[in-house]
């Protein structure tokens, strides 16, 4: 009989995921039902987001909170192997919101995005620059941020999997492209690797915010967030009248009391437009979106960072590598 290997919630994580929150169970794959597919999966992401929904009654109106001793939810890519659903064949290559573990069997009901029937680039592409990171990247600047070559912008967590593009489509549409990062090393490579033209390295808010004004001494057009607290905090306070803001996300409160930055007013004052956004929403744009980012990835006009590990035991690893930020670009495990 095929097994299973999941990797299950331990325990509530405190504050930032470590490993030991994390471990590998092994179970019987059970029968497959009607109406239900069956998927070998070769690629898990990791995403910052879901360290939400970890804690004990978090769940909401996007995701159940996640129990302890199951399998921890998360983005994959793999292919069908059998379905008793007339919707899927086997064959069919699937980025879908099933859980860490080698196989997964669902009735159809998750969040599943049907990859190409011929996929151009490597697979992990598609959980990467083309996946929800990729995407995120793609719609925050086309559908909100929209930058041209008058705009300073800065993007928060810029070395990370939706910065890393992000700012390589901002400084293509000929806009000077600054970057929030955790160290000098980071900072040294999103300009060296991916184009940006100057790098910040996060601190307190006051520090942040007069650093930020050193290297954008005109102010700020468009800030791209993905941290949240003292870092929206210090971008608010450089922005310019009529700025606009697309958040993204918060890395910096998940798991932990959230940081209120303390000059929302000057949003207000300032007639900042600020818009939040989650990438499963625009599902219908995805074909439109993929298609854009290929493009960037056919021309070389756009790089692919990965941090890739592999092996399921080593997911646990790579979730606490990316809240010390020890990832460059995108998070992958190959199974």
């Amino acid at each position: 009989m095929t097994q299973v290997k999941s990797v299950v919630l331990a325990r509530r994580p405190k504050g930032n995921p470590v490993a030991e929150d994390f471990q590998v169970e092994v179970s019987d794959l059970p029968t497959l039902r009607d109406g239900e597919l069956l998927c070998h999966n070769h690629f898990v992401s990791l995403d910052a987001g879901f360290r939400n929904w970890m804690n004990e009654g978090s769940g909401d109106a996007v995701l159940p909170a996640m129990e302890l001793g199951e399998p921890v939810c998360g983005l994959v890519l793999g292919e069908v192997i059998d379905s008793l659903n007339p919707l899927y064949a086997q064959g069919d290559m699937l980025m879908a919101r099933f859980a860490w573990q080698t196989h997964s069997i669902s009735d159809g009901s998750d969040f599943i995005a049907r990859l190409p029937a011929t996929l151009e680039f490597d697979p992990a592409a598609y959980m990467g620059v083309l996946g929800d990171t990729g995407m995120s990247a793609y719609f925050g600047m086309t559908d909100i941020l929209k930058p041209s070559s008058n705009d300073c912008v800065l993007i928060s967590g810029a070395g990370g999997a939706v910065g890393s593009i992000a700012g390589q489509l901002a400084k293509k549409s000929g806009a000077r492209v600054v970057g929030l990062v955790g160290s000098e090393e980071k900072g040294q490579w999103i300009c060296d690797v991916l184009g940006y033209d100057a790098a910040v390295v996060r601190g307190d808010a006051d520090n942040m915010a007069e650093a930020i004004r050193k290297v954008c001494p005109e102010g700020v057009d468009a800030f791209f967030d993905n941290v949240g607290g003292e870092a929206l905090e210090a971008a608010i306070s450089n922005m310019n009248h009529r700025g606009r803001m697309a958040l993204c996300g918060a890395v910096s409160s998940y798991g932990v009391p959230a940081y209120g930055p303390s000059n929302l007013f000057e949003i207000v004052t300032k007639e900042i437009r600020a818009e939040g956004f989650m990438t499963h929403f625009r599902h219908d744009r995805y074909e439109e979106a993929r298609e854009a980012l290929s493009e960037g990835l056919r021309s070389g006009a756009l790089a692919s960072p990965e941090y890739r590990l592999q092996g399921i035991h080593q997911i646990g690893q790579a979730y606490a590598d990316l809240f010390a930020g020890r990832n460059f670009g995108k998070t992958i495990v190959e199974l």
